[in-house]
């Protein structure tokens, strides 16, 4: 069986948010597959996706800190700062964490750690809705 949802999130601030809870919302339909694998991807390059502790908000908050201190804004060698100095760095640090997840999906949910969530780590600071498509297959 297969199954593909296109779902858009709320625009968010810039930072890393929790997204499981919002997500599983929107996929009832996950409760029918017994096994399977679930792939979430999100569609933009200025944005991306990861798994991570689930429970310390300090952890998000430490994420945030550290990819601004590793991939800084206004370097005098970026040439791609079409929509302000937040731009190269959003699309850096977006192909750093990536765009997609496989997640095993168990007895109509994912399969993820007692401390995991899902992340949509939004390095823009004004990036807007974000659409995520989920695709899982399994039966």
């Amino acid at each position: 069986m297969w199954l593909q949802k296109e779902i858009r999130l709320r625009p968010r601030a810039r930072g890393f948010h929790l997204i499981t809870d919002e997500l599983l919302r929107e996929l009832p339909e996950l409760r029918d597959f017994r096994i399977g694998m679930m792939n979430v991807f999100i569609m933009h390059t200025s944005a991306s996706l990861t798994i991570n502790e689930n429970a310390a908000p300090t952890v998000r908050e430490d994420f945030e800190s550290w990819f601004n201190h590793a991939v800084r804004e206004d370097e005098p060698y970026y040439l791609h700062q079409d929509e302000g100095p937040d731009d190269l760095p959003a699309h850096i640090k977006a192909s750093l964490l990536g765009c997609s997840l496989n997640i095993p999906v168990r007895n109509g949910s994912p399969a993820l750690g007692t401390w995991q969530g899902i992340y949509l780590c939004e390095h823009r600071n004004h990036g807007g809705s974000r659409r995520i498509v989920v695709t899982v297959q399994g039966e």
